[in-house]
């Protein structure tokens, strides 16, 4: 499943699903590039600890992907996009009377309007080099409801819906767009949230975890960044060339019920 010779736009990358993501995409010996809102030196050090460790080119590029046409610019900047993984996200959790309208916009912004138009600029790229992937990272959540997150459900949805008419447009293209709809993944922001919840509710770590955290996840496992990694790999192959417009749960059976 060799991705050399390909590049890789990840927005949202300097942490969590999609550094391990990025990082997954270099081990298949893809060249990345990292994207989140900072432009510090510990995000420039990143990609070069993935070019160092994977031996491919990596950069990383700023951009609010709350802004459109910085979103547009990202992949004019990157040069090249042959595979491009719209993960970007951000939280917030209200009650709908109560939710925040910037807090709405931002959410809306950053997760489902950058998404189409990193999507407009990545195409016609992809149709000049005759190949492309596209990734949204949407969630469990673009399959199921829970209340006091209208913004990330409803963004989370759109992304699903948004997967499926470039997957149309794209069909007769070598080019496939596909959603994939996580579950609870164990990343760095989780790990620090299962202490909280331990005290919160006078558990021990396990039972935390299983009855709190993962209530809904009937598998009572995380899933991990290298299992999301290796869908995603899978995905960018020449074996998913006929897999478009779908949505690839990761769920640990979150959204059989």
């Amino acid at each position: 499943m060799s991705l050399a010779g390909k590049t890789a736009v990840i927005t949202g990358s300097n942490s969590g699903i999609g550094l391990g993501l990025a990082k997954a995409l270099a081990g298949a010996g893809a060249d990345v590039v990292l994207n989140s809102y900072t432009d510090n030196d510990e995000d420039h050090a990143l990609a070069d600890q993935i070019a160092t460790e994977f031996g491919v080119t990596a950069r990383y590029i700023k951009a609010d992907l709350s802004k459109g046409d910085e979103a547009r610019a990202l992949i004019e900047t990157a040069g090249a996009c042959d595979i491009l993984v719209n993960n970007a996200g951000i939280q917030q959790v209200a009650p709908i009377e109560e939710f925040p309208v910037a807090k709405w916009d931002a959410i809306i912004a950053i997760m489902l309007s950058s998404a189409f138009h990193t999507t407009a600029m990545a195409v016609p790229m992809m149709r000049k080099a005759g190949w492309g992937r596209i990734l949204n990272i949407s969630s469990a959540h673009g399959l199921r409801a829970s209340p006091y997150k209208s913004a990330y459900v409803a963004a989370k949805h759109g992304v699903v819906g948004l997967t499926k008419v470039v997957a149309l447009e794209t069909a007769e293209d070598p080019i496939t767009a596909n959603a994939i709809c996580p579950g609870y993944v164990l990343t760095p922001l989780v790990e620090a949230q299962i202490p909280d919840t331990m005290k919160q509710y006078d558990m021990d770590r396990e039972t935390a975890i299983r009855e709190v955290i993962l209530a809904r996840q009937p598998s009572k496992e995380f899933a991990t960044l290298e299992q999301l990694g290796g869908l995603a790999v899978f995905l960018c192959s020449d074996h998913a060339a006929q897999i478009t417009g779908t949505t690839q749960s990761m769920d640990g059976g979150w959204t059989a019920r």
